[in-house]
């Protein structure tokens, strides 16, 4: 069914009761929800947009973002978040390949961006202001919203029909364009819902960005289906989120919000009183944190796995009864969801043996948009997708991620594809070739760093690369240290040898 109606039903009978509040005071009643997302749906419809039809959005984390997002559902349009950091290049590259009908984005970036429209015979292009505080939505699409008939109802879906694209690097560099049902999203929903134990008087305390699985599909997916409350923050800040808090039973965040909540003197137990579950996830989190934070709070954060293309995969037990919340582990595969560790010659691995981490279930998306070769490359031949990443199961059963076979590095919760940045180092001037790779970070997890090979004669200099790359890349991606050096180790084959590199560099951010 279409993933709208099953929020809807959900919802409580009095429409009156508060959904969520901002950080500026602003409340939002499940009645407004209703018919904002009304007015959004049928300015969609009056733009001749049709289900299947792609609306991109690329704006700052708003109330309205996050109305847009469910108003595309509603219209049985597909939704395609944009990550708000996204240079020109890479908008172009997406509006390019998905070829939206519709793109929405912030004002700030008009300049640059109504071009790229043109060039690409976009039909409609809008702006959205996140900047308002109390007041009524001040982007034009909100105006135009203002004055069109709301929609009835929904449009009805299958769980085949696309729900939304989310875009995720390769290894070669081009971006790949995930596929995710109505039966993708609400499958995976419905199974966190029932395994995280949620309760009818939850509020969630979102931090999390709107234009990544875990913020939009995992923490607001699942109070949606509770029908409760949202404390919701524009973006994580430390102290105010100790503040809220007080008001809130859930939260969802990356290691890194983590470690800075423990880098607060103030943060205790006493702050997380109100507090029933505490989820990890978009980043391996350090044993030492999920320790201290047990230490500090006397809560054990529970750290799951997933990925754009899958949803959520495995969990640590939520209740005491299913066992432990286990520190570097993943836990268990999700009810509904297979996993199994796969070793190179698709043989079922062993306890405790290395292997490739492959999944099966309502969850996996249903292709790479446009890609119908790069869809088969990722299936086994009895329909298991290949995540890429390299897990161990202990004797107990608790999976754990040890690796990534595709060179991926994951700073702050966001995935960074090397070869994408080496592209661009390897065309500037005075760069023989790159290398670039993820090292330790107290903070992010993993920084990106470059280590690059300059060519007879030239003078490279850190700053200026850096700068360069910044014109060009969404500031997670840029490295935070370029080294100059006069060769790269390779392997007798000629292979660059980048885990050497990893473990010369270790050290870097060590005492930051």
């Amino acid at each position: 069914m279409n993933l709208f109606a099953l929020f809807q039903s959900r919802f409580p009978t009095d429409s009156s009761r508060p959904f969520l509040e901002t950080e500026s005071g602003r409340s939002l009643t499940f009645d407004e929800l209703d018919q904002i997302t009304a007015r959004y749906a049928g300015l969609i419809q009056s733009l001749g947009a049709v289900p299947g039809d792609r609306v991109a959005v690329q704006v700052e984390k708003s109330v309205e973002s996050m109305l847009l997002y469910l108003a595309c559902l509603r219209a049985g349009v597909v939704y395609l978040p944009l990550n708000s950091a996204y240079r020109e290049s890479e908008i172009a590259y997406f509006l390019g390949d998905a070829t939206p009908t519709i793109f929405v984005h912030a004002p700030k970036d008009t300049d640059w961006i109504a071009p790229i429209c043109q060039s690409l015979n976009i039909a409609h292009r809008f702006t959205m202001d996140a900047e308002r505080k109390v007041q009524a939505g001040s982007g034009d699409w909100d105006k135009n919203a203002a004055n069109c008939p709301p929609m009835v109802g929904f449009v009805p879906r299958d769980d085949d029909d696309l729900a939304a694209i989310l875009y995720t690097s390769g290894t070669t560099g081009r971006s790949k364009g995930a596929m995710l049902t109505h039966l993708n999203l609400s499958s995976n929903a419905l199974t966190l819902h029932r395994a995280w134990g949620f309760q009818p008087d939850d509020v969630l305390l979102h931090t999390l960005p709107l234009f990544h699985v875990h913020g939009l599909f995992v923490a607001l997916n699942t109070i949606l289906l509770n029908g409760g409350r949202m404390i919701f923050h524009t973006r994580f800040d430390a102290p105010a989120a100790i503040a809220a808090m007080q008001r809130a039973t859930v939260f969802m965040g990356v290691p890194t919000y983590y470690t800075r909540l423990l880098a607060e003197s103030s943060f205790d137990a006493a702050c997380c009183a109100h507090m029933r579950l505490f989820v990890s996830g978009s980043a391996p989190m350090l044993a030492e944190t999920f320790s201290e934070f047990a230490a500090r709070t006397g809560h054990h954060i529970l750290e799951r796995y997933g990925m754009t293309e899958t949803g959520m995969i495995t969990s640590n037990p939520y209740r005491k009864s299913d066992g432990e919340r286990r520190g570097g582990t993943v836990g268990f595969a999700l009810p509904d969801v297979e996993v199994r560790i796969a070793l190179d010659d698709g043989t079922i691995a062993k306890t405790n043996e290395i292997g490739h981490i492959q999944v099966k279930g309502p969850n996996v998306l249903s292709g790479y948009w446009q890609m119908p070769d790069k869809t088969a490359e990722e299936f086994t031949n009895d329909g298991f997708f290949k995540t890429g990443d390299m897990g161990v199961v202990s004797a107990d059963g608790y999976i754990s991620i040890v690796g990534r076979s595709k060179d991926l590095v994951i700073s702050g919760g966001y995935n960074v594809y090397p070869k994408e940045i080496e592209m661009l180092l390897d065309g500037l001037d005075g760069i023989a070739e790159s290398a670039v790779i993820g090292l330790p970070h107290p903070d992010f997890g993993e920084a990106v760093a470059a280590v690059v090979v300059k060519k007879n004669g030239a003078g490279l200099e850190e700053p200026a690369i850096i700068a360069t790359l910044k014109s060009q890349l969404a500031n997670f991606k840029v490295p935070k240290r370029v080294f100059v050096v006069d060769d790269l180790p390779r392997n007798a084959m000629g292979k660059v040898q980048k885990k050497l590199l990893r473990e010369q560099y270790a050290a870097t951010f060590a005492s930051k």
